[in-house]
């Protein structure tokens, strides 16, 4: 990780790990469940390398490395996080607070009409949660997972649901998600209740399951157990692969919203 700034952040009295990369717009890429992995890793120099500035905050996990059998005791913690809502009837997570108090500042700092913001599994509906804040203008959801226990949830409360809506509609916003076809994490429940929400500024798109990669890192294959990481761990980075284009096409997404 010698290629990334490492900063301390404080934003209403608490402080996370947030590592830096890049020039340009800002682009907050959150990281998957168990942690910031090198999977995670590889998609923030990508984001990078297309000409943004890249901030990954540490939010659980050991950062830098793949997760094993530890990866598990991970999830359980952030499930009693005061953090998150991994269940159905929490509402919205408290730690989306912070993030936008982070996309508040990166747009200080970096400059351009807005910022973009990646969310990928635990960290998923994050990305919309954050679009609560003007800053955000980029919203990218990648198979979010939770509510663990409701595959129809939103993992928002319903006043943040209405003012999201809302949001979306005044400034034309575009989300835009990726799962596979056969994600039993991320349903098509869950995108359903999106469109439901959020209309045709929902961009939904599905990738077949046989084209996830076959031997992701242990955690994804034994824990996991489906194709769920789009543009992370089961990415196939071949030319031309569907999981390739998926991540050209967030990046021309980030780029076509922040370049203005």
């Amino acid at each position: 990780m010698t290629d990334f700034s490492r900063r301390s952040v404080e934003i209403a009295g608490v402080t996370k790990t947030v590592y830096v990369a890049g020039s340009g717009p800002a682009v907050v890429l959150m990281p998957e469940m168990p942690g910031i992995s090198p999977d995670v890793l590889r998609l923030a120099r990508w984001v990078r390398d297309a000409g943004f500035t890249v901030h990954v905050p540490s939010l659980f996990g050991l950062d830098g490395a793949h997760p094993g059998a530890e990866g598990v005791e991970v999830v359980r913690r952030a499930c009693v996080s005061a953090e998150f809502r991994a269940f159905a009837g929490g509402g919205t997570s408290p730690v989306a607070a912070w993030l936008r108090g982070l996309a508040r500042r990166a747009h200080e700092e970096c400059g351009g009409p807005g910022v973009g913001a990646v969310g990928l599994c635990f960290t998923g509906n994050f990305a919309l949660a954050m679009a609560l804040d003007p800053a955000v203008i980029a919203p990218v959801v990648n198979h979010p997972s939770l509510p663990l226990d409701d595959p129809g949830g939103l993992e928002l409360s319903d006043e943040d649901a209405r003012a999201l809506r809302e949001r979306v509609t005044r400034d034309r916003l575009k989300v835009l998600a990726y799962r596979f076809d056969n994600d039993r994490w991320c349903t098509g429940q869950r995108f359903a209740a999106y469109r439901a929400l959020l209309g045709d500024a929902f961009d939904g798109r599905v990738l077949p399951g046989d084209s996830a990669r076959t031997d992701p890192p242990p955690f994804f294959r034994d824990v996991v157990g489906t194709p769920h990481s789009v543009v992370t761990a089961h990415l196939v980075d071949e030319e031309g692969h569907p999981t390739v284009r998926a991540r050209d096409e967030i990046l021309a997404f980030l780029r076509e919203r922040l370049s203005g």
